[in-house]
């Protein structure tokens, strides 16, 4: 049997409230910034999407109208991925790049719901109308709600990237798969380069609704993940996108490419969630998985604040002290199917930069770490199943 071939990261793209690109965000981390919405979606908080130009990686206006928030989001973190990687425009390589996508259902055309809600709560709702609403009211992109592999199309009409394709739906748990599906693939030698990552827009007030059904919504007053209540808890959406451009050592030395860091492994489970601490257990199992060299590390959290999952990854967490913990969902909200590879991504970030971004905790939990990390672990847990870890490292 042949050696896996090592998957480096070659390109990374972030787009969320925080800003846009690799200094933007790090700059963001390192002064503690944080964007929230208390008012606009009141009761509910949301971390809003920074102001963006997307004519910088969308500059066709009429890709741009035919698309909606979540694949604007998610179209222009491919292009800054493509553009960090150096390949952007190669069509020599675009045109052989695979491409795995986490999405949600994408978004609902409020104006028709809300006809066809009001007109049934007025008795108006007669034979034949609900059909002509459908066939008239709503562009050809839509079947009630936008089609999941519209990201990925469009990332192939405005990138070029025309390789494979496939899309992961699952919230969380379909990117920690992407990933490791991409890992997989390029270390086994089925695949040379692969971009990966997901696209999320928060400002939704179907996705407020729906989350809501569940009770999953922090309301009233954004508090740090940590500090929030543990007989409740909650998350605050956040609009993001993350993409990575992965790719085999070989491959990336061949054409001159400089990395991140290396993707070294990705392990995923599936908790039975309604036993107690289960959560807990399936992170633990997977702990030794990653092979890590000390008892001592990084680590960037993609908990949700969610209860009881949140609890279970903290005391998780606490099993494993030496470790310098980080939570995505303080700065960024959670952002549902971006979490698991904006966590790679800023893992990635950070052992290029040679430092941890420091802690934005109240509580203490999180601790400062000084020195250049070699390894961070990246670990997901869906606010209602999955679960997964990751090991970035520095290349050697």
């Amino acid at each position: 049997m042949s050696q896996a071939k090592e998957v480096w990261i070659t390109g990374i793209g972030i787009v969320s409230s925080l800003g846009e690109g690799l200094d933007a965000h790090w700059d963001a981390l390192n002064a503690g910034r944080i964007n929230v919405d208390e008012t606009r979606f009141a009761p509910y908080i949301v971390h809003p999407l920074a102001p963006v130009s997307f004519d910088a990686q969308i500059p066709k206006k009429g890709d741009q109208r035919q698309m909606e928030a979540w694949q604007r989001i998610g179209v222009y973190a491919a292009g800054l991925a493509l553009d960090s990687a150096g390949v952007k425009g190669n069509q020599e390589i675009l045109s052989r790049m695979d491409m795995i996508v986490a999405a949600g259902g994408g978004e609902r055309d409020i104006a028709v719901d809300l006809a066809i809600l009001n007109a049934a709560a007025k008795g108006n709702l007669a034979p034949g109308f609900l059909n002509e609403k459908l066939m008239n009211d709503l562009r050809p992109t839509l079947f009630l709600a936008q089609l999941s592999n519209l990201l990925a199309g469009n990332i192939a009409i405005v990138h070029g990237v025309c390789g494979t394709s496939r899309t992961f739906m699952g919230e969380e748990a379909a990117s920690i798969d992407a990933a490791r599906i991409a890992l997989a693939r390029i270390a086994s030698g089925q695949s040379d380069i692969a971009l990966v990552g997901a696209g999320h827009n928060g400002e939704r007030q179907d996705l407020l609704i729906l989350y809501e059904f569940g009770d999953f919504n922090l309301k009233g007053k954004y508090a740090p993940l940590w500090s929030r209540d543990t007989s409740h808890g909650g998350f605050a959406l956040g609009s993001a996108g993350a993409f990575l451009v992965l790719e085999s050592r070989e491959h990336a030395q061949a054409r001159g490419a400089k990395p991140y860091a290396k993707l070294s492994r990705v392990v995923t489970d599936l908790a039975p969630r309604k036993q107690p601490g289960a959560v807990a257990k399936s992170l633990e199992a997977m702990w030794p998985k990653l092979g890590l060299s000390s008892d001592t590390g990084y680590l960037i959290s993609g908990a949700t604040g969610v209860e009881p999952v949140t609890s279970e990854e903290k005391a998780f967490l606490q099993k494993h002290p030496g470790y310098a913990v980080r939570s995505t969902g303080t700065i960024f909200g959670h952002t549902l199917e971006t979490q698991f590879p904006l966590g790679l991504a800023l893992a990635a970030l950070s052992i290029s930069r040679g430092a941890l971004f420091p802690p934005n905790d109240p509580t203490g939990f999180e601790v400062e770490k000084a020195g250049a990390p070699n390894q961070i672990v990246v670990e997901g847990a869906g606010h209602w199943q999955g679960e997964g870890l990751a090991l970035v490292e520095a290349v050697k």
